[in-house]
């Protein structure tokens, strides 16, 4: 049973930079054919993809938070991680990981979220 767990501080302060870990177990990162996103879901909002880090460690990002994205990973530990740069208020949500199977946008797994707020 693959599972997902997010990781990281539920504050952050304007202009900062947010990080979070999805730290996975039961399945390796590497393996065959699945990416590994992000996504997030702001109040009284849809879903919103971020990214993802492939199998190979090939990287996606949506157009809308491109230019302040970055997903990197550890697969020592089986990690991928998420930076987001220059965070606002409006970057609030509760951040979810989550498996997709051959990038179709076909979750199985999820990380169960969490919150995290941009106020100083």
């Amino acid at each position: 049973q693959v599972q997902l767990q997010e990781s990281g501080p539920g504050l952050v302060k304007p202009s900062q930079t947010l990080s979070l870990t999805c730290t996975v177990s039961g399945g390796s990162i590497t393996t065959n054919y699945y990416y590994w996103s992000w996504l997030r879901q702001p109040p009284g909002e849809g879903l919103e993809w971020i990214g993802y880090i492939g199998y190979s460690g090939s990287t996606y990002y949506g157009p809308s938070l491109k230019s302040r994205t970055s997903i990197s990973r550890d697969t020592s530990k089986n990690q991928f991680t998420l930076q987001l740069s220059s965070v606002t208020p409006e970057d609030t949500a509760v951040y979810y990981c989550a498996r997709d199977d051959r990038g179709f946008a076909q979750y199985d797994y999820w990380g169960q979220g969490t919150q995290v707020t941009v106020s100083s």
